[in-house]
């Protein structure tokens, strides 16, 4: 009999494998790219959460690999995902950042989206924010909820966009 336990650690146990074949994936491309960088490799959410890290924080060669609006960071990170079903025979919803690229952008959007809070406590009027690619929505969408208003995400890719509206 399975236990809640023993699938919550075959769970992670899962997550952890691919993080470490997104590790070496990224590896390989660091060595041909010929930049420096550490991988670190986590369980965030239910996600394996993998970092390029810089060991010298004052060297911004690997912002290159963010992009500029993230959008390299975005093909990275489906590339990565790519090489993790290649090997594993399941599709991944592995996250990926890069210098701290997307946690300095999740703090930017928290912001965003506690200004529209505001605004929609204010008004009672629902608020359309600017259209976002999919993580920056649900870092909006879970930021509205936490403050405990509704939102939903409207329009069509690549101008898919998030309103805020009373609870």
């Amino acid at each position: 009999m399975t236990t809640q336990n023993d699938a919550d650690t075959g769970a992670t146990t899962r997550l952890e494998e691919e993080g470490e074949i997104a590790a070496d994936y990224l590896e390989e491309l660091l060595d041909i790219a010929d930049l420096d960088g550490d991988i670190d490799i986590d369980v965030d959410h239910g996600r394996a959460a993998v970092e390029i890290v810089s060991e010298d924080p004052e060297d911004r060669s690997l912002r290159r690999l963010a992009g500029r609006d993230g959008e390299v960071l975005d093909a990275l990170q489906e590339l990565t995902r790519l090489a993790v079903q290649a090997k594993t025979g399941e599709r991944s919803r592995l996250m990926l950042d890069v210098a701290g690229y997307r946690a300095g952008r999740r703090a930017a959007l928290a912001e965003v989206a506690n200004e529209a809070v505001a605004r929609v406590k204010a008004s009672g009027e629902p608020v359309s924010l600017e259209a976002m690619n999919p993580f920056e929505r649900k870092v909006v969408h879970d930021a509205v909820a936490a403050a405990g208003l509704a939102s939903d995400s409207e329009g069509v890719e690549p101008n898919r966009y998030v309103v805020v509206r009373p609870a």
